[in-house]
């Protein structure tokens, strides 16, 4: 099979779809790789990396996506790349895509070109949870502290504090709304600096495996900067006006993300605090939110500092790639081996969980959250039923750990929208 990778256009996004590594695996299983030079300088892989690791170096992206039967990226393509789509069609795309939550149009140029588009964020693993998205969620759960820390300072109109201990001084005060594994990771990430964290989820038994899981990474020492709560609507409320700082982790798989703090919370906060809305992907879990970009990452409303970069993981280019196609790369090689539809029907015969990615097929949309939020069910299809698959049982995320998000992470109070994830996940 051919496959292949391109340079990534997003603003400042310095990932890239295969490692030089992957290009080896991939070419010793007997398969042909094309790689646009220059596409792994921002992750500091060079184009001789990839010579040498058997990749064909292609100038054009063109080039590249006119051969290929596979394109790996990192990101959803946007509004400049879309005529590429057009050479594209009937292939298949396999990256990140967050169609719930980008540019409409993208998904009709999937649909008008059939692109069968292998999503990273709705791929479940064998054990549960999210394996392609849970790299990135890691990275950004750390990066939300780092940016948050940043903007609190006076010259980007922040409060003018920092998240670590100074001796005679008030703490700062992160909150952190959702337990998945972004939010997990930022509140280990603020609690570690030494401030006060108090991190929000629904789920009562993940709360306290939360508990659990602080201690121990933590120490029973700075265990103690974390409180971990469900959310009630008054204690939520309170914790979110003393906050310095504001992380929204809140996941709802594939889906566009509910928007858990309202004005009311926005307003009540301190002139100068930030807001890191890491659910932006998705649309967002705060109000006020929409999406920034690395070249104009703040924005002000009502006094607070919003950062809400799409692609926060480019900026530490070189982890984010290797994490990714480290997790990434089992299931390209396995539908190279077998074909994707053919990969897609294994999968749909056992646990399902590969077949979750594929958001649209065909010239129909085949993950029915997406179809929901952009107003589309009359262009939703069962893929299952299109390839004529019986499925087996659904299959559920795993409970607990960091090792996937979860859609629980959501403090959505209503019973349907958390029914919906369930189901979804």
């Amino acid at each position: 099979m051919i496959i292949g990778t391109i340079k990534e256009i997003k603003d400042n996004e310095n990932r890239v779809g295969l490692t030089p590594a992957g290009v080896r695996e991939l070419c010793s299983a007997g398969h042909r790789v094309l790689v646009q030079a220059g596409a792994g300088i921002g992750s500091g892989f060079s184009d001789a990396e990839y010579a040498s690791s058997g990749a064909e170096m292609v100038d054009k992206p063109e080039d590249v996506v006119s051969q290929v039967e596979i394109l790996v990226k990192v990101k959803e393509p946007i509004s400049s790349e879309f005529p590429l789509l057009v050479l594209m069609a009937g292939k298949t795309l396999y990256t990140y895509l967050h169609l719930s939550g980008v540019d409409p149009q993208l998904t009709e140029e999937l649909l008008k070109n059939k692109i069968t588009a292998v999503a990273y964020e709705t791929v479940v693993g064998k054990k549960g949870g999210l394996p392609l998205l849970a790299p990135m969620s890691d990275v950004a759960g750390v990066l939300a502290v780092q940016y948050g820390s940043q903007y609190l300072q006076k010259k980007y109109g922040g409060f003018g504090v920092t998240l670590g201990v100074v001796p005679n001084t008030e703490i700062a005060n992160t909150v952190v709304v959702g337990g998945g594994i972004v939010g997990t990771r930022a509140a280990l990430t603020a609690a570690g600096m030494g401030g006060k964290v108090t991190i929000f989820d629904i789920n009562p038994a993940r709360v306290e495996a939360l508990k659990k899981l602080f201690k121990k990474t933590l120490g029973t020492k700075l265990a103690q900067n974390i409180s971990v709560l469900v959310s009630e609507p008054n204690v939520f409320a309170e914790a979110i006006r003393k906050a310095d700082l504001l992380v929204g982790a809140v996941l709802v798989p594939g889906a566009k993300a509910p928007r858990v703090v309202k004005e009311e919370h926005i307003k009540s906060m301190k002139k100068g605090a930030v807001i890191v809305d890491v659910a932006i992907d998705q649309g967002g879990c705060v109000w006020g939110s929409h999406a920034t970009s690395h070249s104009n990452p703040i924005y002000e409303i009502e006094g607070k500092i919003y950062c809400c970069v799409a692609n926060m993981p480019g900026q530490v280019a070189r982890q984010s790639t290797q994490a990714l196609t480290y997790a990434t790369l089992p299931y390209l090689l396995e539908m190279a081996k077998k074909g994707v539809i053919k990969a897609v029907k294994s999968s749909l015969k056992k646990d399902g969980g590969f077949a979750k990615g594929v958001n649209t097929y065909a010239g129909k949309i085949v993950w029915e959250p997406v179809a929901q939020d952009l107003n589309r069910m009359n262009d939703y299809a069962d893929l299952a039923e299109m390839l004529g698959v019986q499925k087996k049982t659904e299959h559920h995320p795993a409970e607990g750990g960091i090792e996937a998000e979860r859609p629980h992470s959501a403090l959505e109070k209503t019973e349907n929208v958390r029914e919906e994830a369930r189901k979804q996940a």
